[in-house]
């Protein structure tokens, strides 16, 4: 179950064409990634990642 999920800035109101990251708390060492224009769909794909790999995944775009 997630926790919460977090939309990015530039996603807009309406979704956008961005992602949401979200958590799933505390006994769960994951960050998960969902498209945000997906979000209200039930079968939206969700990426489950490792927080070194997402630490790693947000330093490479920060340099692109």
């Amino acid at each position: 179950m997630v926790m919460s999920w977090k939309r990015s800035s530039y996603s807009g109101d309406d979704g956008g064409d961005c992602v949401e990251v979200g958590t799933a708390g505390p006994s769960a060492p994951h960050v998960l990634v969902r498209d945000s224009k997906r979000a209200a769909e039930a079968d939206t794909p969700v990426l489950h990642l490792a927080p070194a790999a997402f630490a790693a995944f947000l330093a490479a775009a920060r340099t692109a």
